[in-house]
């Protein structure tokens, strides 16, 4: 049976329409991007089975050209159409904080930095430098590691914060683990950086980790 042959509330563009993205499965949503099934299989049934071989959506949004195309019901326009949807979604939230808004929502500096950082399969650290106001002045990505962590200097979030004239910071940097649970590592560097900071009387006002689908922050918990 077609997906035009079940009943219209079960239908996902129907769904959609009617109760939000939300409301919707993973393979509902996938099913929607996909448009088509194959002889004989739903689009949602596709999306199952890729789900179910990528090992969920992350893997799919992910995967590289090669690995993608070799699944049946994929291909290169398809690819093609999934980079400028995730590209899209990056952009939006980017746009959310531009130069010069206040970094005072917790949700939206969360997704910024979800949008920045999670799709990394390596420890990716930055910053955001903010002004006395705490508008956004500029977001830096400034040390690449390996996927076990990253080599932090303190003396280049120093000089940048006295480039851009920063008075406050919030540090960020991502787990390629998806955990977000914060490393006796991860705690050390906030302190030095904390202490260094300080000394040119800018504030370090979060540090945030990036993991799978949330964000820790050191402020919330304590931990700064």
């Amino acid at each position: 049976m077609s997906i035009n042959e079940w009943p219209v509330s079960e239908r996902p563009r129907e769904k959609l329409i009617k109760s939000g993205s939300q409301a919707l499965s993973d393979a509902e949503l996938l099913a929607i991007f996909l448009r088509t099934g194959l002889p004989g299989i739903t689009a949602v049934d596709l999306a199952r089975q890729l789900l179910k071989s990528f090992g969920g959506l992350r893997p799919v949004f992910e995967s590289d050209y090669q690995t993608f195309c070799k699944y049946p019901g994929l291909g290169a326009a398809k690819y093609a159409q999934l980079q400028a949807v995730l590209e899209m979604a990056r952009r939006h939230f980017g746009e959310a904080l531009q130069r010069g808004i206040e970094v005072n929502a917790p949700d939206v500096t969360r997704k910024f930095l979800l949008a920045k950082l999670r799709g990394y399969k390596k420890e990716v650290f930055a910053c955001l430098y903010l002004d006395t106001r705490h508008r956004l002045i500029n977001y830096c990505e400034h040390f690449f590691g390996t996927i076990n962590g990253a080599t932090v200097h303190p003396r280049e979030i120093v000089k940048t914060a006295l480039e851009h004239n920063a008075a406050a910071v919030i540090l960020a940097h991502n787990h390629p683990s998806g955990s977000t649970e914060a490393s006796q590592a991860d705690k050390a560097i906030t302190q030095r950086l904390s202490q260094a900071l300080e000394l040119i009387d800018v504030r370090v006002l979060d540090h945030m980790i990036v993991g799978d689908n949330r964000v820790l922050s050191f402020s919330e918990t304590g931990l700064i």
